[in-house]
């Protein structure tokens, strides 16, 4: 079976850590405990998160003047060789030495003229206090918006059109390598009038670059793993309910939030839509369960009536 497994933030960074390699290196480790055994008994590909890695080196470069800084998509590229460097050596760690991998840096397509360059919605970086956050707003320039109780910057985050690595992608897996890719939702690039190819100021939603991978890729179980268990109906409320499995027709009658659970059940559903496959939304620690149904939420077209957990 081929299963492309996205990492949310927390596979890398809970919310509220501080962004050090140290703690970036104790959550890879906890990943890598949950995808050894899928990499053991399956095809496995994967994408991650990159927005506090990204927003972090910006803030960096924020101490050189403003001409100097490094754009959003090279600093895409270099979190895509941090991360994926991690992750191979921490699975590595606990998979049989033969098991080859690689880490690809992975440009994606995107249209120059997305109406999201107007409106800007790709939180990136760390949290902030209001206050704080619209006084760096100010000074740098930022879009900003609410993140829960806190602040974080936000940036364009156009569609996904197309994978330029995927040949290649295909060739690894091919030849039983564990890939890594699509991080950070892949390498934002746009052609020019003059058919050149360049990077843009942009972020890529990870879970949408993702379901691109996957269904390029022929995936038989797309999951994306995150910080809750399912995706729930009234969360945080005494009603609240863990869907077990549902249609995308079910699951798009429900409004779930643009800037967490939103964008992964649109994800999924396209996923299920266009492949008539299993798309799965839960908890990293119960990847293993995920993958037979047993966790977490499936949805696929022929699941039938909403079942709960």
């Amino acid at each position: 079976m081929r299963v492309i497994v996205a990492l949310g933030g927390n596979a890398l960074l809970r919310r509220g850590q501080a962004l050090t390699a140290e703690n970036q290196r104790e959550n890879i480790v906890i990943a890598a405990k949950a995808m050894a055994p899928i990499a053991k008994e399956h095809q496995l590909v994967i994408s991650h998160g990159n927005g506090p890695q990204v927003g972090l080196l910006a803030l960096q470069g924020a101490a050189y003047k403003p001409d100097e800084a490094y754009p959003l998509d090279v600093l895409g590229a270099q979190t895509e060789g941090m991360i994926g460097y991690m992750i191979e050596q921490e699975l590595g760690n606990l998979l049989p030495f033969e098991v080859p991998f690689a880490t690809l840096l992975t440009m994606i397509e995107v249209d120059p003229s997305d109406p999201a360059f107007k409106d800007p919605t790709k939180f990136i970086g760390p949290v902030y206090e209001e206050a704080e956050a619209k006084r760096l707003a100010a000074e740098k320039d930022w879009s900003i918006r609410q993140d829960g109780d806190k602040w974080r910057r936000v940036v364009p985050s156009p569609l996904p059109k197309r994978i330029f690595e995927i040949r290649p992608i295909k060739w690894l897996l091919e030849n039983d390598t564990v890939v890594i890719c699509a991080g950070g939702g892949g390498i934002p690039t746009i052609y020019d009038d003059q058919r050149k190819l360049h990077g843009v100021e942009a972020v890529i939603d990870k879970d949408l670059a993702s379901e691109l991978l996957a269904r390029e890729l022929e995936a038989d179980l797309f999951v994306m793993a995150t910080d809750a268990d399912a995706v729930y109906l009234d969360w945080n409320t005494p009603q609240q309910r863990g869907i077990k499995s549902a249609t995308p027709e079910t699951m798009r009658q429900f409004d779930f939030p643009a800037g967490s659970m939103g964008p992964k059940v649109e994800a999924a559903c396209q996923f299920a839509e266009r492949t008539g496959k299993s798309a799965a939304i839960g908890a990293l620690a119960d990847l293993a369960e995920i993958a037979t149904g047993a966790a977490g939420t499936t949805i696929r077209v022929d699941a039938g009536d909403i079942k709960y957990h």
